[in-house]
């Protein structure tokens, strides 16, 4: 099962940690997701024939907070 590594900005407490989870965990195709607020990384294991890397920028973005290249 892939896995992929997300650098998110703006996660700062327990309630943004759990808001990126739980908008990559609704996603169909999204397995888990484990955001880390210390490091602003967000391990999001998921299935490749469900769901893109795209979306799931996109679910992160629209539940407010900012994915950063690098």
């Amino acid at each position: 099962m892939p896995k992929l590594e997300l650098k998110v900005e703006g996660m700062s407490c327990g309630h943004c940690k759990r808001a990126v989870e739980n908008a990559l965990k609704t996603m169909k195709g999204v397995t888990d997701a484990e955001a880390n607020m210390k490091s602003g990384k967000v391990l999001v294991y998921y299935e490749d024939d469900a769901v893109d890397v795209n979306s799931l920028k996109e679910a992160v973005t629209s539940a407010g907070y900012e994915v950063v290249d690098g």
